[in-house]
């Protein structure tokens, strides 16, 4: 079953083309997109990284990313 998270995201277009984006909740949280329609598949990506790099480290989850 997939989670689904609802987090802010800031979208900071780049000169060269594309986007830089983060999210305010979770400073870790950052990838890029060269286009609006790749934001939601990269952020779902780098999001599922995420979440394996803190359970690799055995680190608890943000409160912001435990299921209510």
């Amino acid at each position: 079953m997939n989670a689904i998270y609802k987090l802010p995201l800031i979208l900071e277009p780049q000169p060269e083309g594309g986007y830089t984006i983060t999210c305010p909740l979770l400073p870790n949280l950052i990838t890029e997109a060269d286009t609006l329609e790749e934001v939601i598949p990269n952020v779902s990506d780098a999001l599922q990284a995420l979440i394996e790099a803190y359970q690799d480290l055995n680190q608890p989850l943000p409160a912001v990313l435990m299921p209510i």
